[in-house]
């Protein structure tokens, strides 16, 4: 007797039994399974409701599960972060960086003792109230304030006294901006190991946004865009209309001139305002103008919910500063302190910008704090982390603080799982191992040069050639005994009056290599050299593929080419090797940075110019489809 189990898999349910068995022999002595009684049964069912039967109806097919996808997303990304702060915590706690109430809260793990989490920056005093604990560090700060900012009170100072300012000051000065005043000292001055600590959690928790390469939206080269925010100096009504609608001409600071429809008036004088400048630009990089001489650009207001543009401001705003973002919200705040910082003052920003700035904190910091450099504690932090995983302690053996906070800890981004075995299995080629077990080998990618060869050898080889109208000759003599004229015939194959011999078939592939795609109408006019008839719309050929279909060649190539051009490299210094090489690192490796790196050290291997990495480094990724063959 033997068990079958079947299931039932449907979009909203699934269905599963399983039920007992016995073997019967057929007439032709064949072996089956008979099934003979039910053990168990069972359905597991999603519910719906009638909103989400009524969006059935209408045509909306959302699956189910979206929500439920959703929700575990938000979970996992919930768990890492969690994860990254436990790590970081065994790690100061074992370095002394921790104060003493927080680190009386932590368990062996990282965790907090019955879920609680204190604030690194307030401790309980002998009464049991809170108190800040980096007092001296917040009293530099209200300094900074007293001298810098819109709250200066030096008159006030020789008239009440040091004490009254000091006063005023707490008042209007919280606590939690000491984080961003530490910031800015840790890159010139010693800090304390607790200040350091206090730094690093809050890195844990705003560590930006990270594209994969490839993500990032493509820059256009024909435009320039800047993000830009300019005092209105006056503002002009015309006598153009746009339907009920005035058109306005609003004079900046800078002398641009931004022209806008409104149906009030605005009363932008004297205002600030926030413009994206998008300029049109000639081939050379200079500004294109109109007939009348007037530089072509087009202007628009970031609109709240289009978050990139947001960003991209942000990033503008903090490159112009050259600060690091720790210092560009201080120094902001110190002009400004009315200001809202989060979601106002910096939106969602690119990773290497918090990366960069705590790389300088900690290479200043490594310099006055001895517990940084040494080697001993280094070695025992990295034995907590990982004590069964030796192959990445020695990877991590070279003692540097800055590299396991920024790299193993902080910044950690886990590599994307391998889905090879999604990847369908050739029909043709095996491998034998030791053993003699035969595995399947995967089928190659679409980006591959060896694949690229392949479809483009097909193509050419079933390339036909037909002549629309053409009179043949019957080889038959009339009544007279002269030769006949011969018939007209349509779609004639004349494929082998353009490729005579194998070396025209091996010439049109090796101009075809070059390209990227091919259409018919390019393939005739370029290699050919056939022109379209007087009076007619199409020529007297047509090859035997979709006419107005755009073909392609091989991409591989054609975009390492482009690139080549870029670098002012020869084409003939691209072998067939080094092209394989090259599409390895562009088709493998999706870290921006670490793409970089590899192509520097791809460079200096093959004695290439120094501008190489920066032009390759743009090409974008190559799409995951497979051939069906390996």
């Amino acid at each position: 007797m033997k068990k079958i189990l079947g299931l039932d898999l449907g979009t909203n349910s699934i269905g599963w039994a399983v039920v007992n068995a016995d073997e019967t022999t057929r007439e032709n002595e064949t072996t089956y399974l008979k099934p003979v009684g039910i053990i168990a049964a069972g359905s597991r069912i999603i519910p719906m409701d009638e909103g989400i039967l009524g969006d059935f109806d209408k045509g909306n097919t959302k699956s189910q599960t979206a929500d439920r996808t959703k929700f575990r997303s938000t979970r996992r990304l919930l768990e890492r972060n969690l994860q990254r702060r436990e790590r970081l915590l065994r790690v100061l706690d074992l370095m002394g960086f921790l104060p003493e109430h927080f680190s009386n809260q932590i368990d062996r793990y990282g965790k907090f003792i019955d879920h609680a989490e204190p604030k690194l920056a307030w401790g309980k005093d002998e009464t049991g109230k809170y108190q800040f604990l980096f007092k001296d560090s917040f009293n530099e700060m209200l300094a900074d304030f007293a001298q810098i900012g819109p709250w200066t009170f030096a008159y006030l100072i020789e008239k009440y006294g040091s004490d009254f300012v000091k006063k005023q000051l707490e008042i209007k000065v919280p606590y939690d901006w000491t984080i961003y005043y530490l910031r800015k000292k840790a890159l010139s001055q010693k800090i304390t190991k607790e200040e350091l600590a206090w730094i690093l959690l809050q890195f844990n928790q705003k560590r930006g946004y990270y594209q994969l390469r490839g993500e990032e939206e493509e820059e256009n080269q024909d435009k320039l865009v800047e993000f830009l925010a300019q005092k209105v100096v006056r503002v002009e009504a015309t006598a153009d209309k746009k339907g009920d609608d005035t058109w306005y001409n609003v004079y900046l600071g800078n002398g641009m001139i931004y022209r806008r429809p409104s149906r009030i008036p605005l009363d932008w004088e004297g205002k600030i305002k926030e413009f994206i400048v998008t300029t049109d630009l000639e081939k050379d990089g200079s500004p294109k103008k109109d007939k009348d001489g007037n530089i072509k650009r087009s202007f628009r207001a970031p609109k709240e919910d289009d978050w990139t543009l947001l960003k991209k401001k942000t990033e503008y705003d903090i490159d112009n500063s050259h600060k690091t973002i720790g210092c560009y919200i201080y120094d902001s705040l110190l002009q400004n302190p009315d200001q809202k910082i989060i979601g106002k003052l910096v939106r969602t920003v690119e990773r290497k910008y918090y990366k960069e700035e705590l790389q300088q904190i900690l290479e200043v910091q490594k310099a006055l704090i001895p517990e940084l450099q040494d080697e001993t504690l280094y070695k025992a932090c990295i034995e907590e982390l990982y004590p069964n995983n030796e192959a990445h302690r020695n990877n991590i053996a070279k003692p540097d603080f800055a590299n396991l906070f920024i790299n193993d800890i902080l910044f950690y981004q886990r590599p994307l799982k391998s889905k090879k075995s999604l990847i369908s299995d050739c029909p043709y080629e095996t491998r034998f191992d030791d053993k003699g077990n035969e595995h399947p080998i995967k089928c190659i990618a679409k980006s591959n040069p060896l694949f690229q060869e392949f479809r483009l050898w097909q193509f050419v080889q079933n390339l036909k050639i037909y002549q629309r109208e053409k009179i043949v000759s019957d080889n038959q003599l009339d009544l007279f005994g002269n030769a006949s004229s011969g018939k007209l015939q349509t779609d004639v194959d004349v494929t082998n009056e353009f490729l005579k011999s194998e070396e025209d078939v091996v010439k049109l592939f090796d101009w075809l290599n070059d390209r990227a795609s091919i259409k018919q109408d390019i393939l005739f006019n370029s290699y050919f050299k056939i022109k379209k008839e007087k009076g007619k719309d199409q020529y007297p050929y047509r090859w035997n593929y979709v006419e107005d279909k755009d073909y392609p060649c091989n991409e591989t190539r054609a975009e390492i080419l482009k690139g080549l051009d870029k670098c002012g490299i020869n084409h003939t210094l691209l072998s067939f090797e080094m092209e394989m090489s090259l599409w390895h690192i562009l088709y493998s490796v999706e870290d921006k940075i670490e793409i970089g790196k590899a192509l520097k050290k791809f460079a200096e291997k093959n004695h290439l110019p120094d501008n190489f990495a920066e032009v390759f480094v743009k090409i974008k990724p190559f799409k995951k489809d497979y051939g069906s063959y390996s």
